[in-house]
C-alpha cells in the first residue's frame, strides 16, 4: 500500500513538473545576444532595486549582526580576559564593503 501511494505522488509530481514546464528558446540559437538583451531591457529596474532594496537590507543585517558580535565579544572579554577580534574585524569589514558597493559595483557588471 505504501509503494502505491509513493508511486502515485512521484507519478503526480513528473506529472505536474511536465505540465508547469515552458520551453525557453533563443532566436537562431543564439543565446548570448538573448541574455544580453534582458540585461539591457531590465537594466534599469534591476539597478534601482538592488540599490534601493537588496543593499540597505543586507547593510542593516550586517550591523546588526557586527553590534551583537561586540556585545558578545565584550563580555567575553569580561569572562575570560581575552577579546577576540576576529569576528568583529570580519563583520565590520564586510559592512564596510556593502555600504560602499553601490558606487562601484554597477561599473564592473
Amino acid at each position: 500500500m505504501k509503494q502505491s501511494k509513493w508511486l502515485l505522488v512521484l507519478i503526480t509530481a513528473c506529472f505536474c513538473v511536465f505540465l508547469f514546464t515552458l520551453p525557453a528558446f533563443a532566436a537562431e540559437g543564439n543565446v548570448a545576444n538573448a541574455i544580453e538583451q534582458t540585461w539591457t531591457s531590465a537594466k534599469d529596474e534591476i539597478t534601482t532595486v538592488v540599490d534601493n532594496v537588496v543593499f540597505p537590507v543586507v547593510d542593516m543585517v550586517l550591523a546588526v549582526l557586527l553590534f551583537v558580535k561586540l556585545g558578545t565579544a565584550y563580555f567575553d572579554y569580561r569572562r575570560h580576559g581575552q577579546f577576540e577580534f576576529t569576528a568583529p574585524a570580519i563583520l565590520f569589514a564586510c559592512l564596510i564593503f556593502t555600504l560602499t558597493a553601490p558606487l562601484y559595483i554597477w561599473t564592473i557588471v
